[in-house]
């Protein structure tokens, strides 16, 4: 399949710093008409092709989820551009997992003919880059960021992911049922934007189920060695740890909690959705709960065809992160066709009508908050893969 795919990195860049140096003034897209096409939905058709910036951890301490996201992101691209009609041009910059990187890309794209930004990675970064965008005019489709506030920062953000409002209250609900929880260890890093947001939810959400929490443990993202913290958590006898942290902390917490004899289910954010926790912390991980806004299971006609072609490209099964970015580039598809149009303002109409859309995470509608609503899923760790819970 690799011979489908038109586009390429070095390409991208090089056209992407072109345009910058002769961008239209009024930073509205290509400022010359082509972008505006004829027909609309499935008949439309657009000469020029449409720029879309990507800043994604592609190094740092998310890469592993900025990988999957640009393999989402060029699987999507190049089955979109096989159909014809309406073709895109994809820009993959790597944010470093650094907000500061983040905000140089994010102004690389606003000042060329980038019609719509994707990303970053992370929700530090989102929210320290977006408001570039914003007063820009340029849209942003948020792919991962599940924080709370990304979509307030104004009316040109938008996402796909779930946000951990969505999604933890269901997790806890489900395992407070399954596990008969009555008293839990929480633990997260305190000096990250996203793990502190789930922190919040993880809180509000065991006290609406009654259950009690014995003692709040923190940690820093860069932390690598939980023993102190997860033998405090063994002497409080919790029925489950909840953990809101990156895939970085995810895999030597789990490792280590199952060493010091913790055997209580561990309840994760989603920063715990990746195959890597399973193929790293290896049997640590079995009863590992997180919940997801896409489970590979799922047998929608879109998302049984996406398994296969990322299987067949990439060699391996994707992640939701992948699933995310492809779905973004389904819903960028969609709002583009909605007014034939690539300009920017455009672009951010086409958004705001999206509903009842299929996609691989299901059917798919952005509310008036500028979020995604579509179906949940609870996952357990069963035999080394994400099972559905319950």
């Amino acid at each position: 399949m690799r011979t489908r795919r038109i586009i390429g990195t070095t390409a991208a860049v090089t056209l992407t710093l072109t345009i910058a140096a002769c961008g239209s003034d009024d930073g509205g897209g290509s400022g010359d008409g082509t972008l505006v096409g004829e027909g609309s939905g499935a008949d439309c058709e657009i000469a020029a092709a449409i720029g879309v910036g990507a800043a994604l951890s592609l190094t740092g301490a998310a890469a592993s989820y900025g990988e999957s996201q640009r393999n989402g992101l060029e699987l999507a691209v190049a089955d979109l551009n096989e159909e014809g009609g309406v073709t895109y041009e994809l820009t993959v910059e790597d944010d470093q997992t650094d907000p500061r990187q983040g905000i140089t890309v994010f102004e690389d794209f606003t000042g060329g003919d980038t019609s719509i930004i994707i990303g970053p990675t992370l929700s530090n970064g989102a929210f320290q880059a977006q408001p570039i965008a914003q007063e820009a005019g340029v849209p942003v489709l948020a792919i991962s960021n599940t924080a709370s506030g990304i979509t307030e920062q104004g009316d040109y953000i938008f996402r796909d992911s779930l946000t951990e409002a969505q999604v933890i209250p269901q997790t806890i609900a489900l395992a407070t049922e399954t596990y008969d929880l009555e008293q839990v260890v929480v633990m997260y890093s305190n000096d990250d934007a996203f793990t502190e947001s789930g922190y919040e939810v993880f809180a509000s959400s065991l006290e609406s189920e009654g259950v009690e929490v014995t003692d709040t443990l923190t940690f820093s993202v860069s932390d690598t060695d939980f023993r102190p913290l997860l033998t405090e958590a063994l002497a409080a006898e919790p029925d489950a740890l909840v953990v809101s942290g990156l895939i970085e902390a995810a895999i030597p917490l789990v490792t280590q909690a199952r060493d010091l004899g913790i055997e209580v289910p561990i309840i994760g954010g989603n920063g715990f959705n990746n195959p890597q926790l399973m193929a790293d912390a290896g049997a640590a991980a079995e009863g590992v709960v997180v919940g997801a806004a896409w489970n590979s299971t799922s047998d929608n006609a879109e998302n049984v065809e996406f398994l296969d072609a990322y299987e067949q490209e990439f060699g391996g099964p994707p992640d939701q992160f992948a699933a995310q970015a492809y779905a973004a580039m389904t819903i960028i598809d969609t709002a583009v066709r909605h007014n034939c149009s690539g300009e920017r303002d455009d672009v951010q109409d086409g958004l705001n009508n999206i509903a009842d859309l299929p996609t691989v995470l299901g059917s798919l509608t952005i509310n008036d908050d500028r979020d995604a609503e579509h179906e949940a899923v609870v996952q357990v760790v069963e035999d080394g893969a994400f099972a559905v819970l319950g």
